[in-house]
């Protein structure tokens, strides 16, 4: 019925009705923490291009997962900034590597945390590209089997699950192979399946410690006008044995969750990445926008749009408002 009979506006005039018809609902449990690991003790190094988030030695990262028991939120994800860096990347598969000695920690003193582990090698090369380097592109076969070896030790250190995020073709083939060779058939593979090549991570490259030298990642990451693209990549990972799926970065991408959501009936991930947070941040900062109501629409957007799994530096204050 046409109005005046079909008011729309009658459903939105308090709060209490606007709850009770609301169609999307985040829920914390959805929410994933990244957290920035670094060698030392007591070391908490607030990132300054993100405010609020720290590189943190082992036991501050312990302290941080035992936060986050109380908020409800889902679990964190550990990025390793490791004592040392080479042309190999060792420190990313080294069983006594940071993000090892922090799974193994994390999981003995705050064992409720769901713990994933992020798989690439650009915190851990010499030179910040994700993997193994040949007249100045990167090697996609030898660079397999640095990422599976990365995998197998989380697995082996007690990650719950693995996230390779390097972009590289046949990645979640080699480690499920990998994985169920050395006794990890459970651990479940989340790939950064469509992850584009975006400005949005500089941030993240200050916090991880993982700009390129040289060049660029545009040779494996995913070119951003590509959408049809980005479903092919994603059907792959899922025919090599990915149990979930993960559009990165989030709020540009929108139509590629949704995408994603509407084809593949298999949870699906979104990533609100660093420069996402970081502008949020510097515009609230300058009295430009509303902090906490800009963070809260698009959360409430990312879900909308499919993700029911939100990787973003917001966990914990939406968290906070949501309970």
């Amino acid at each position: 019925m046409a109005f005046p009979q079909t008011r729309l506006r009658r459903l939105r005039a308090s709060e209490s009705l606007r709850g009770l018809v609301r169609e999307t609902r985040l829920d914390p449990a959805g929410f994933i923490l990244p957290l920035f690991v670094c060698p030392g003790e007591g070391v908490r190094r607030e990132i300054s291009s993100m405010p609020g988030n720290y590189q943190m030695s082992v036991d501050e990262t312990v302290r941080e997962c035992a936060g986050l028991r109380g908020l409800g939120v889902g679990g964190v994800i550990l990025f390793g900034i490791p004592e040392s860096k080479d042309e190999l990347a060792s420190g990313g598969y080294d069983d006594g590597g940071i993000v090892q000695r922090a799974v193994r920690a994390i999981k003995r003193e705050v064992p409720g945390v769901l713990v994933v582990t992020d798989v690439c090698n650009c915190e851990y090369t010499s030179h910040g590209h994700c993997g193994y380097v040949v007249d100045g592109d990167v090697d996609n076969d030898v660079t397999l089997g640095w990422l599976a070896k990365s995998a197998v030790s989380h697995a082996r250190a007690g990650a719950d699950a693995v996230a390779p995020s390097d972009m590289m073709d046949g990645r979640v083939a080699a480690i499920r192979a990998a994985l169920d060779e050395n006794g990890f058939p459970k651990t479940p593979i989340v790939s950064y399946a469509a992850k584009f090549a975006s400005g949005f991570y500089g941030p993240f490259r200050e916090a991880a410690e993982s700009t390129p030298q040289f060049g660029d990642r545009r040779s494996y990451q995913m070119d951003p006008a590509n959408g049809r693209e980005a479903m092919r990549e994603i059907q792959l990972d899922l025919d090599e044995g990915a149990d979930m799926i993960m559009v990165k970065p989030a709020l540009p991408y929108l139509d590629i969750i949704r995408m994603a959501r509407d084809r593949f009936d298999v949870p699906v991930a979104a990533y609100q990445v660093s420069g996402e947070f970081s502008m949020i941040m510097a515009a609230a900062r300058n009295g430009w926008i509303d902090k906490d109501r800009v963070m809260m629409e698009t959360l409430t957007s990312i879900w909308r749009a499919g993700a029911q799994i939100i990787l973003t530096y917001f966990a914990k204050d939406a968290a906070r408002l949501l309970g």
